[in-house]
């Protein structure tokens, strides 16, 4: 019998987790596995290959501070909204009878969804046979939650048989952003980073030959690194090279039209041909998010990190921290951007040693992934 897997994933600004769940889902699908992937953040276009997906009505975070959340319209969510959207999580549950429960990022983050996946979680439990319980989980996670936070997560993470750590622990250790690493690290197996684009080479072509690559993902928070870099540009040793500017998705209209090209600037939409840019490129300048970061290590020549960051949220400065003290690229600390900081960090960068100097990045998570759990079940 195919082996079913129901799985959870919530992204609630950016799109970054979603995009990583849906690449899980395309190869646990692929490898033979029958995959329902629930999405309870807004609709977005994903390719998932064989697998299945169920759209619950969708939330998001109210703003930046990721602190609340609300519906797609600013609406605050009631209590009838909350049992609404638990008992549809639960009827899929027990309509589905999965062998594999994941769950993307809880316990470890996501416990504004505490509301539905405590009881996802205890109804997976109850469930004859029980299905695998398993946390699929980045390579950083807040650091900044409290200790009351942290023995919560403990508490909850033990009707969890397994935590899959999407990393490579020779770049970044998940014990460097989770204090409780000692109570779970029995449970937990590192896959490798999972990476969205066939990272590859392929056919020689020369977009972006020489260009400086600045990229913000999709955009949501991106309008200061992006205003930042046309600022720098004509302060930093590239100043004769091509600045190609890709601006994403979810940039505000507002702040998209506050960005004045110019000779030597292009602005333009995200590309599907990002890696190639990258690996075409002189320099890469971009945030410090999960899925940006594995392609710049495994595409790019150097780069410089601007994370987005707040005293809440911690994640993608700790990654980029984690890299900058092995020496692999340059960061500004995003309560620091400005364009001399960022003109100062090119310059470092482009003197110290190329980012393919070092040990490749392994990038296999995703089919990892497939064959752990594979062996989980057999």
């Amino acid at each position: 019998m195919t082996a079913r897997v129901f799985f959870y994933v919530q992204h609630l600004l950016g799109i970054g987790h979603l995009r990583r769940a849906a690449v899980l889902a395309r190869a646990l699908a692929a490898g033979g596995f029958d995959v329902l992937l629930v999405s309870g953040g807004a609709p977005v276009p994903l390719d998932i290959g064989r697998a299945r997906r169920h759209q619950l009505p969708p939330v998001r975070a109210r703003d930046q501070g990721l602190r609340e959340l609300s519906r797609l319209d600013g609406t605050p969510l009631d209590e009838a909204f909350r049992a609404s959207r638990t008992r549809e999580l639960l009827g899929l549950l027990a309509a589905e009878a999965p062998q594999v429960v994941i769950t993307e990022q809880f316990p470890f983050g996501r416990t504004q969804l505490r509301f539905e996946l405590v009881p996802l979680i205890e109804a997976a439990q109850a469930m004859r046979p029980r299905p695998l319980i398993v946390s699929s989980v980045r390579d950083v996670v807040r650091r900044s939650v409290s200790p009351e936070r942290v023995a919560e997560t403990i508490e909850t993470f033990a009707a969890f048989d397994a935590a899959m750590i999407h990393a490579d622990p020779g770049l970044v250790s998940f014990d460097r952003s989770f204090a409780g690493w000692g109570q779970v690290k029995s449970r937990a197996v590192y896959t490798g980073y999972v990476a969205e684009a066939d990272l590859a080479p392929g056919p020689r072509e020369d977009a972006g030959k020489g260009e400086v690559i600045v990229s913000v993902g999709g955009g949501a928070t991106g309008a200061p690194l992006l205003q930042a870099a046309l600022a720098a540009r004509k302060k930093s040793p590239l100043a004769d090279r091509t600045w190609r500017l890709l601006v994403g998705a979810n940039l505000p209209p507002a702040e998209r039209g506050l960005l004045n090209g110019g000779e030597g600037i292009v602005i333009e939409p995200a590309r599907a041909d990002f890696t190639t840019l990258l690996r075409n490129a002189t320099l890469s300048v971009s945030q410090a998010g999960y899925n940006t970061v594995v392609e710049t290590l495994c595409c790019a020549d150097r780069a410089v990190l601007v994370p987005f960051g707040t005293a809440r949220e911690t994640e993608q400065t700790d990654r980029a921290r984690a890299l900058a003290e092995r020496g692999m690229v340059a960061v500004v600390p995003p309560d620091a951007l400005s364009a001399e900081s960022l003109a100062v960090a090119i310059e470092r960068t482009l003197a110290g040693p190329s980012i393919r100097s070092f040990p490749a990045c392994n990038a296999r998570g995703a089919a990892a992934t497939v064959d752990w759990l594979s062996q989980r079940l057999a």
